[in-house]
């Protein structure tokens, strides 16, 4: 614990400057707040609430541990980010694992950035900080871009501004958004990866998407061998298509259609359905060309 402590002895003289209540800094306009703001600040934990605008919604119990002994051992090296509320009174715009690791641990003070934001600014910085630092799943940081966009307004040229990602990386992660919400639960889980995902959006059919869903989980397959899948199984529907089409003909009508092209000069598509009834397809490449189709239907040449 001693050498925690040695690391909070950080910024206690700025914390003074928040225990007197007649100079509450509340803007960036007030005085002294070019002392606090933007600087290392150690804050009393009791001070701080969580961020209701925190994107990260599960926290691993062994990862927190892991970091809490280190915490215990090393102290905070990187400080938590927190906006000033009112008179001793913090929230957190990012560090969550960080502050919860500390109060596992048992800290009293932890070191923080103080900045002074609105609730839209908050939710901002918190989304945006947390996508840079933290390791989040990647629905997590999917649906992290969706808030921007759509609570902040944010296009997706100016969040790719915001986040120095490409426009191409954002999009890849908004679509994993489409994918069937128990394979996007697979995800945030750890039972499979970005790559399996961006695969199994490829398939249309939900339940097809499942189905493969289940094969990665019982064959423990790669990205590459998903990959595959997805292409022999879309393949295969593509080739069940065209044989469709093709046998889709009754061989009746197969001397009248090769006639007709004969007759017309262009290659004529039949098709017919079950019931018998169909649809003859004539094609032209020009005007000339539709003119003297029609002549010939109408008996003028």
């Amino acid at each position: 614990m001693a050498k925690a402590t040695r690391k909070q002895a950080l910024g206690r003289g700025l914390s003074a400057l928040l225990k007197d209540p007649d100079n509450d800094i509340k803007s960036a306009e007030d005085k002294n707040a070019d002392k606090l703001v933007g600087h290392i600040v150690e804050l009393e934990m009791s001070s701080i609430e969580v961020n209701p605008f925190q994107p990260r919604t599960s926290f691993n119990e062994e990862s927190l541990k892991e970091l809490a002994s280190s915490i215990r051992e090393l102290g905070v090296i990187q400080p938590i980010t927190v906006r000033k509320l009112d008179f001793n009174k913090y929230q957190l715009v990012s560090g969550e694992r960080r502050y919860r690791a500390s109060k596992l641990v048992g800290l009293e003070t932890i070191p923080a950035y103080i900045r002074i934001a609105n609730d839209q600014e908050s939710l901002e910085m918190a989304l945006v900080e947390n996508i840079q630092r933290q390791d989040l799943d990647p629905i997590e940081i999917a649906l992290s871009y969706q808030r921007l966009l759509d609570e902040i307004n944010l296009t997706q040229e100016q969040l790719s501004e915001r986040i120095g990602k490409n426009r191409s990386t954002i999009a890849n992660y908004l679509r994993l958004l489409k994918l069937d919400p128990i394979i996007q639960t697979g995800m945030r889980d750890g039972f499979l990866s970005m790559g399996h995902g961006r695969a199994l959006i490829n398939i249309d059919d939900t339940q097809k998407q499942l189905d493969i869903y289940e094969k990665i989980l019982q064959k423990s397959l790669s990205v590459r061998e998903t990959e595959q899948l997805v292409r022999d199984l879309n393949n295969g529907d593509k080739s069940k298509s065209a044989t469709a089409r093709k046998t889709s003909v009754p061989k009746t009508y197969k001397k009248g259609i090769k006639e007709f092209s004969e007759y017309l000069g262009t290659k004529v598509d039949v098709k017919v359905t079950k019931k018998g009834s169909g649809k003859l397809t004539i094609p032209f490449s020009s005007e000339e060309d539709f003119e003297r189709i029609k002549k010939l239907i109408q008996g003028e040449e």
